[in-house]
């Protein structure tokens, strides 16, 4: 049967489509973010606004929280510019500081936890540091970096065995949603760029760098994978890597993307959009004019993720890119075997942030 989850970061990617997900699956819902997230569906839940960085708020404010069995723990803490933050001690600290404040108040509201799935990523095996073997496997021996996911992980290990619950680590690749201002998510990013662009009467032209292949995590996958996690015994203890299940390639997508949001592709033109958006900021309120959209100001539409958006084009990059894919094999020998196409799901992340009134799309 469906209990309570608590579902932390739940205005991010992952945690907004957790919280549609496990919804629609019949369980109790108690989301913690800083703004309530934007989900589809009709059934109600409770919303939080927590500092989770403040031991005492989460004391205070989770004190009635006798009723949760289950976490998913997908909020995270990262530096303005994004990428320097994942270097920085003092971050990788903060994350550590923030989910132990969020087990310290269950544990003091008795919360009678049974499972807490928490999300790591590709700095896991290094990414960020170095080329990672192809594919990286779950089965790897700890990448020797300084990384706030050992932090947490080491965390939860302890905590688990001593308080008798068990849990379960995923590591998605490249997550991909409709959620706006967030730190790593490059649809509204994509959207924000088509509209500027086609106010300054240019096409949409790709702004990367060197060709790579690819992969992505549609944020409805790994929801799905964090609701099997939550019941299935084969996960507990568990790591497991999940993907789309395909590759892809952005020039190949490109005008995919251009269909949806109704512009034409035009030439390469290299350029960093962290640079280049902020830059025409005016563009875009003519754009929100023009397309009667909701009144985001650019910074508030982007988090940190068009500075996301330059690692994920290779912004400036010539030299061929080492490449980071991921074995899925486990987690579906595990049986968890859902799949998604890349296309749909970018297409699926720009039409809702369209239908929402957030980017604009055709016409």
């Amino acid at each position: 049967m469906p209990g309570t989850v608590l579902v932390a970061g739940a205005s991010g990617v992952v945690g907004a489509a957790a919280v549609e997900r496990f919804l629609a699956d019949g369980w109790d819902v108690v989301a913690v973010s800083r703004r309530p997230p934007e989900v589809d569906g009709e059934r109600q839940f409770d919303h939080r606004v927590i500092d989770l960085s403040d031991a005492g708020a989460c004391r205070t404010l989770l004190a009635d929280a006798s009723t949760i069995t289950h976490v998913v723990y997908a909020a995270v803490s990262e530096s303005p510019g994004l990428t320097p933050g994942w270097y920085d001690p003092a971050q990788m600290h903060r994350n550590e500081v923030m989910l132990a404040n969020l087990l310290d108040a269950l544990r003091a509201a008795r919360a009678p936890l049974r499972h807490l799935s928490l999300l790591q990523g590709t700095k896991a095996y290094g990414a960020h540091h170095h080329p990672i073997p192809v594919p990286a496997r779950e089965s790897a021996p700890r990448d020797a970096h300084d990384n706030f996911y050992w932090l947490q992980e080491d965390l939860v290990r302890e905590r688990s065995a001593a308080e008798g619950w068990t849990f379960t680590i995923l590591r998605p690749q490249l997550i991909v949603g409709p959620n706006h201002g967030v730190v790593m998510n490059l649809p509204p990013v994509i959207g924000a760029y088509a509209a500027i662009q086609r106010e300054l009467g240019r096409p949409f032209a790709f702004p990367g760098g060197v060709p790579y292949v690819w992969e992505a995590a549609d944020a409805r996958l790994v929801a799905g994978a964090l609701a099997w996690a939550a019941t299935a015994e084969r996960a507990a203890g568990e790591t497991y890597n999940v993907t789309n299940g395909e590759v892809f390639e952005w020039r190949t997508l490109w005008p995919v993307l251009a269909e949806v949001l109704g512009v034409e592709v035009g030439p390469d033109e290299p350029l960093r959009l962290a640079e280049h958006l902020p830059s025409h900021a005016a563009e875009w309120d003519r754009a929100v004019a023009r397309h009667g959209l909701r009144p985001i100001a650019l910074a508030d539409l982007l988090g940190e993720s068009h500075h996301y958006a330059d690692v994920c084009f290779a912004a400036g990059e010539t030299r061929p890119r080492s490449p980071t894919f991921l074995s899925t094999v486990k987690i579906r020998d595990h049986g968890f075997t859902a799949a998604q196409n890349t296309e749909d799901t970018f297409r699926w992340a720009l039409q809702t942030l369209i239908s929402r009134r957030i980017i604009p799309g055709r016409g």
